[in-house]
């Protein structure tokens, strides 16, 4: 288990959605794109799922934008907004299922440069089919 606060986020992360194998499941509050600013910090961790798609990892994300929906969906990404009342504020990825990462990291520029985030990686999380239960409960 691995503690990952603030901007060590991406850092942190980047290599776990690097090394996916089979597949990745993200479900995020706020998923930004930032395609005119490649250079960005969450560009750059943006194009680590886009690497994972090219080399046919499954990834399917679960957020509440339509416009965030419809960019992921061009770049290979199998994304929706949950059918429920309310909006999904979880931050999760689960990687081959069985590692997760979860805690307060949106996927934005402050999430990552400025805000006071913390979140958890934790290999083979013995409760991972609760989650992806979850997961495929809320993506039907």
């Amino acid at each position: 288990m691995k503690t990952i606060i603030g901007p060590n986020f991406p850092k942190e992360v980047k290599p776990l959605i690097e090394n996916a194998k089979n597949s990745i499941d993200v479900i995020v509050f706020d998923w930004r794109w930032y395609s005119n600013d490649p250079s960005n910090p969450v560009q750059l961790f943006n194009q680590c799922f886009v690497r994972a798609v090219r080399r046919g990892v499954r990834v399917r994300a679960l957020v509440n934008s339509v416009a965030i929906v419809d960019i992921l969906r061009n770049v290979g990404i199998q994304a929706k907004c949950p059918d429920i009342e309310g909006l999904v504020h979880s931050k999760m990825i689960i990687i081959d299922g069985k590692d997760l990462i979860i805690g307060s990291h949106n996927f934005t520029q402050h999430a990552f440069t400025t805000n006071l985030e913390v979140s958890t990686y934790i290999p083979n999380y013995p409760d991972v089919d609760k989650l992806l239960s979850l997961f495929n409960n809320l993506y039907i």
